[in-house]
């Protein structure tokens, strides 16, 4: 399946043009991935070859019909004396010309220093504020001044009401989240003693969880919000993670009693809004998540329809024990992706379950925990054996809850991933984000999975909602990168995965994902150096096999493969077939695609879309696996 060019098309009417010197693509991309992230229409050329009269007419439709022109400025466009994006420019430029001056058309971006004198652009260019953006790294302000200048203006009918209006839309946008956004900080341990926290953060989780379940609130998710553990200015929280008021607090646990402390304060302002505080038998802190997300909806004068009352205690337990243990097993497996923290987060899960057999939630996390390290650690026989109690698991979730969000999701992972089940994994996916459209992490797994479907619009759409509610999160822009990489949006997947790494240098998974992109924008030296950064990880391995290939340098690219094989066995049958296949070794690619289908290797997934088995889809026996594959149609 060939890429879809962002050019085939016109934008449509609302979107947002961005030019710019080919230097600084990345740094485009990178606004560009900010921009989509937040739901805004972009036309970002990421041609190689420019030129011809087709293309030029189509430059020319986007530029005079798009809403908004974003020059992007540097100390390269201004070296250039000439250069396509010249064009671009004098064209918006004398689109301005047909403008009211209160009509704001050109937002002017700078990457660096470059001054306006030494510039060298249009005039229309200097009327307006610059927005300094270092290396197109574009925060939420950015964002959301784009939005509100696309968001439609009321005619002005005097000279100084468009000159305010002109200065208003020029200077820097003020904090404008939407009206119910919240975000909830990680609650305060008073219990005097630090093994307590586990408890506290635990709680502070499962009011979150709980918030979301509240369909007119939108709520930032877990990593963001606990990236402000040491108590930051309120509205630093708000500008941020973009949200209108911030849940904080704090807790006091003894033996047999909990202390809460809550309130809730406007992050625009910076004011109270609520606050309570709530003495609890431990056996009541489920009950008390209710009321508290009760309270806050109530603050923020959010009505609970009465399926949404319901649902925020779905799931879940009223025995202290096994609460208890279920949070140290969720702090288990967010503490790091080594075995040991999967065997201790599954040790909590399953001390939950025998306190509480009707504990849907902890089901359904030990079903993604096995079904993780099935596909993850374990080896052999054991890969089948952990499948089968990840099934087991998820459906036991299923039937205390059947609207259990999280057991949907559980049970779309097993069946992509043991059964190679794509139809009822895709049902089990959407299912879960029809049930819970707030929480990020459905949002990503079930957007990623809607991609690898081919069900491209639809996928990102979802993964970029995840980013929207969990910016400061890696792993979100991770999942988002990986979905542009399948659906073959390159340039945009290399700015994500530049986004993970500024959020998480040593996010090993980044590294060779936005090698393999940049593999496939032709930029291998960049691929090379992304791969060579960590490479020990399993994706670099696959990638430096795939680049050093392409460089020429075959005797490191069959070692690279090697060390695939030998540290990774059969876990790596799929990155295998993709290496062959990439090689031009037709019967080698097919052998160990036959070899991943059969074990099963969770990476067959990828197979619809992926690019690098295109020289594969005409083959007879390419073709048998696709039609046993059963995917569903798009």
């Amino acid at each position: 399946m060939g890429e879809e060019s962002p050019k085939a098309t016109s934008a449509p009417t609302g979107a947002v043009f961005l030019s710019y010197a080919s230097q600084d693509a990345e740094a485009a991309a990178r606004i560009c991935h900010a921009l989509r992230a937040a739901g805004i229409e972009v036309f970002l050329d990421q041609s190689e070859l420019r030129g011809g009269d087709v293309w030029d007419q189509k430059i020319r439709r986007q530029i005079r019909e798009c809403a908004l022109f974003v020059p992007v400025i540097s100390a390269n466009t201004a070296s250039w004396r000439e250069g396509y994006f010249r064009l671009e420019w004098d064209l918006a430029d004398q689109r301005s010309h047909m403008m009211a001056r209160s009509r704001v058309f050109v937002v002017p971006v700078c990457l660096d220093a470059t001054t306006e004198a030494a510039a060298d652009v249009p005039e229309s260019f200097t009327r307006a504020q610059w927005t300094r953006l270092p290396a197109g790294e574009a925060p939420p302000a950015f964002v959301e001044r784009v939005r509100g200048l696309l968001s439609p203006q009321p005619p002005t009918t005097s000279r100084s009401s468009a000159s305010a209006a002109s200065v208003m839309s020029a200077a820097p946008a003020a904090l404008a989240p939407p009206p119910h956004s919240i975000a909830v900080l990680p609650f305060v341990n008073l219990s005097g003693d630090k093994e307590q926290e586990y408890f506290s953060d635990g709680l502070t989780e499962e009011l979150l969880h709980s918030l979301t379940q509240i369909n007119d609130l939108q709520v930032a998710a877990r990593a963001s919000s606990f990236s402000f553990k040491e108590r930051p200015n309120i509205v630093t929280v708000g500008h941020q993670l973009n949200v209108a008021a911030v849940l904080e607090g704090s807790v006091r646990r003894s033996a047999h009693t909990v202390r809460v402390t809550a309130q809730l304060i406007n992050a625009v302002t910076g004011f109270h809004i609520w606050s309570k505080t709530y003495d609890r038998d431990l056996g009541d802190v489920l009950t008390l998540q209710t009321e508290i997300a009760t309270a806050v909806a109530s603050a923020l004068k959010i009505t609970l329809l009465g399926n949404e009352a319901a649902k925020i205690e779905l799931g879940g337990t009223r025995n202290p024990g096994a609460f208890d243990a279920y949070l140290r097993g969720s702090k288990a497996v967010r503490s790091g992706q080594g075995t040991s923290s999967y065997q201790s987060a599954l040790a909590g899960y399953t001390e939950a379950i025998r306190l509480d057999p009707n504990y849907a939630l902890a089901f359904a996390a030990r079903s993604l925990a096995l079904s993780n390290y099935a596909g993850e650690f374990a080896s052999g026989t054991g890969i089948r054996d952990f499948y089968a109690k990840a099934e087991a698991d998820a459906r036991q979730a299923l039937r205390l809850a059947p609207e259990l969000a999280e057991g949907h999701s559980a049970l779309g992972r097993f069946l992509a991933a043991s059964h190679l089940d794509y139809t009822h994994a895709s049902e089990a996916h959407q299912r879960a984000m029809a049930l819970a459209p707030g929480d990020a992490e459905v949002l990503a797994n079930s957007g990623s999975f809607a991609v690898l479907m081919g069900r491209f619009d639809e996928g990102l759409a979802a993964a970029r909602h995840a980013v929207t509610l969990d910016p400061l999160n890696p792993q979100s822009h991770e999942v988002l990168g990986e979905a542009l990489l399948w659906a073959r949006r390159y340039q945009e997947a290399v700015a994500a995965f530049g986004e993970v790494i500024r959020l998480e240098p040593d996010f090993k998974r980044a590294y060779g994902f936005r090698g393999v992109a940049y593999y496939w924008l032709g930029d291998l030296q960049s691929a090379r150096s992304s791969c060579e950064t960590k490479p020990d990880h399993w994706s670099s391995m696959w990638c430096l096999a795939l680049t050093y290939e392409k460089l020429g340098r075959h005797v490191d690219a069959e070692a690279e493969l090697t060390r695939l094989q030998a540290t990774f066995g059969d876990n790596s049958a799929y990155q295998c077939a993709t290496i062959y296949a990439s090689w031009g070794d037709t019967a080698n690619a097919l052998a160990w695609l036959d070899r991943a289908v059969r074990l099963p290797d969770a990476g067959v997934v990828a197979v619809k879309t992926d690019a690098l088995m295109d020289s594969l889809r005409q083959e007879p026996r390419f073709q048998a696996v696709m039609r046993e594959l059963k995917f569903p149609p798009q």
